[in-house]
């Protein structure tokens, strides 16, 4: 079985699996600072619904209750414990000061509508909600943008899956070059996060003075 297809079919199968508690459970993470990625959930559910083993409805509401619960666990951590709870956290999910202060400028920015444009944003998305805890936004003002926004987003990725397994005999076609280009990108973000790694923990060289 080639990579492009195992690929598919470990997600589908955990997602089959698990229903949608488990839609629900993984749109949770990715809304907190868990790094997992909407785009690496949502294909596959829609996969699912081109196989006729989930329906849109029960997807969608799904998907979103997960980003709701997620978002709103974001939104605590920042009214309770702000920035210096992130900071010494994040860096664990080998996430940094510098996120945190992209994602409070935007939302500086934009202000509320920050909650509903972030969706659609990588990484603001998983960071959004803290600095909206911090600034003690409204939570019904919170919670509508919220599920505007990630509603939206999470069924654009589901019927980006829907088609997929409509056009899945012509992939499969060119599934030894997709594959080549998995590989690439699978190697490139080893060697990131072997060098985020080695750049956070690496010894800090103290000056010699006289040099």
């Amino acid at each position: 079985m080639a990579l492009t297809e195992s690929i598919i079919h470990i997600a589908t199968t955990f997602i089959e699996t698990a229903g949608y508690p488990g839609i629900t459970l993984l749109m949770a993470l990715e809304s907190m600072i868990a790094p997992i990625p909407s785009e690496a959930v949502m294909p596959f559910a829609g996969f699912l619904i081109y196989d006729g083993t989930l329906t849109w409805i029960a997807v969608a509401i799904a998907s979103t209750i997960g980003s709701l619960v997620g978002s709103l666990v974001s939104y605590w951590i920042g009214a309770k414990g702000g920035r210096p709870l992130v900071l010494k956290f994040g860096k664990f999910l080998l996430l940094n000061e510098h996120h945190l202060e992209i994602t409070e400028r935007f939302f500086q920015r934009r202000g509320s509508a920050a909650i509903f444009v972030s969706r659609f944003i990588p990484a603001v998305r998983h960071f959004i909600s803290i600095p909206a805890g911090v600034g003690r936004m409204p939570l019904g003002r919170f919670m509508l943008y919220t599920l505007f926004g990630a509603g939206i987003w999470n069924m654009f990725l589901a019927w980006v899956g829907f088609k997929l397994g409509e056009n899945w005999e012509s992939i499969r076609t060119y599934s030894e070059k997709i594959d080549l280009v998995l590989y690439g990108i699978i190697g490139l973000a080893v060697l990131y996060y072997v060098y985020r790694v080695w750049r956070h923990w690496r010894p800090t060289k103290s000056p010699i003075s006289g040099n």
